[in-house]
C-alpha cells in the first residue's frame, strides 16, 4: 500500500512560539517535489508530542493539502489509549491517509497490553496503520509474533522497523512475507534494511537532503546497489545525527544551514550552543563541500 521514502517532517514555528504554516508549506512541498513519497507529520521523537491535538490535526491538514494523491498520515503516540483513540478518529475526520502509531510512550505495555492498545486505535480511527516498533526509545517491542498475531486485521497495512537489530527486517519477512509494507526508520541502517527487502524508508535527514534519500531508495530498488552505497557513505556523517536525543535540534540546524529554514524548537528543547552546534556544522560543511553528483535514475 505504501513505499518509497516518507519523510517525518519538522514541524515550524513562529518566534511567539504559534505554528508557521507558510515555512512548512514551502518545506514541505519542496520535499514531493523532489520525489518523496508522502509524509508523515508529528513525529513521536520530535516535537508532535508537544503540540495539542488540535495543534497536530492543523498540521496534519496542511501536509495532506501537499501531498495530493499521495499518503499523509499522523502520528499516534499517547500515553493513554483513551486519547490515542481520540486523536485516531479526529485524524479520520481530517482526512488522514492513515496513521503511524506508537503502542506505548509511557507505560512499558507487555505482549497482550500492547496488542490490545494496537487495535483499539485501528478501530477508533478505521484507517491504515503503520506500526512503529521501537523499543529502543519506548521499551516496548513489538515482534514479530505481535505482527503476525495482528495479522488478522487489513488497517495494519506497514510496519516501521526502529529496533536497531537489521535482523528482524529479515526475521519478518521470513515470517509473513509481504503481509505488511516494511519500512526501515533508522536513518544510518537505511542502505542495509532496504537492501534486505525493506520497500519504505522513513526518513529524518530527508527534509534538508531529498534528492540523495530517494536517489539511495530509488537505485536500490533498481538493483544499482554499489552507486547507491556511494551516496549513502558519502551521506552517513548527517545520518547519524538522526540517531541522537537531540534529533529535532540536530535536523532544524542542518534545515538552517541548507534549506535557508529556522531551528525554532518548543520548549524544553533549546536550539543547540557550544561543542554540540559545532559539531554539527562541522558534519555539514564537510558534506556540502564533498556533496555528489547524482546518477541519473529513470
Amino acid at each position: 500500500m505504501w513505499q518509497g521514502v516518507i519523510p517525518a517532517v519538522t514541524t515550524k514555528f513562529r518566534h511567539d512560539d504559534t505554528l508557521d504554516f507558510k515555512e512548512m508549506e514551502r518545506c514541505f512541498r519542496y520535499l514531493m517535489e523532489a520525489g518523496c513519497d508522502g509524509l508523515i507529520a508529528c513525529g513521536s521523537l520530535g516535537e508532535g508530542p508537544l503540540l495539542s491535538q488540535a495543534e497536530r490535526i492543523e498540521v496534519l491538514k496542511l501536509s495532506k493539502q501537499v501531498t495530493g494523491d499521495k499518503p499523509a498520515l499522523l502520528t499516534v503516540a499517547e500515553a493513554a489509549t483513551r486519547d490515542a483513540c481520540a486523536l485516531a478518529e479526529k485524524a479520520a475526520k481530517a482526512g488522514a491517509d492513515g496513521l503511524m502509531v506508537v503502542p506505548s510512550t509511557i507505560y512499558h505495555s507487555n505482549h497482550r497490553e500492547t496488542v490490545a492498545a494496537l487495535r483499539a486505535i485501528a478501530a477508533a480511527g478505521d484507517l491504515p496503520i503503520m506500526i512503529y516498533s521501537n523499543r529502543l526509545a519506548y521499551r516496548v517491542d513489538v515482534t514479530t509474533d505481535m505482527l503476525e498475531e495482528l495479522a488478522d486485521d487489513p488497517r495494519f497495512v506497514a510496519v516501521k522497523e526502529s529496533s536497531d537489530d537489521i535482523r528482524r527486517s529479515t526475521e519478518i519477512i521470513n515470517r509473513l512475507g509481504a503481509r505488511y509494507d516494511l519500512f526501515t526508520g533508522v536513518d544510518n541502517l537505511a542502505f542495509e534494511a532496504l537492501s534486505v527487502g525493506a520497500t519504505g524508508w522513513v526518513a529524518g535527514l530527508v527534509v534538508a537532503f531529498p534528492h540523495e534519500t530517494v536517489a539511495i531508495y530509488r537505485l536500490i530498488q533498481a538493483g544499482r546497489h554499489a552507486e547507491a552505497l556511494d551516496i549513502y557513505r558519502w551521506f552517513r556523517p548527517l545520518l547519524d545525527l538522526d540517531v541522537s536525543t537531540y534529533l529535532v535540534q540536530n535536523i532544524k540546524l542542518v534545515e538552517a544551514m541548507v534549506q535557508d529554514s529556522n531551528e525554532r524548537v518548543r520548549a524544553p528543547r533549546l536550539p543547540l550552543a557550544g561543542e554540540q552546534r559545532a559539531h554539527v556544522e562541522q558534519v555539514v560543511r564537510a558534506a556540502l563541500a564533498t556533496r555528489p553528483a547524482l546518477p541519473a535514475i529513470a
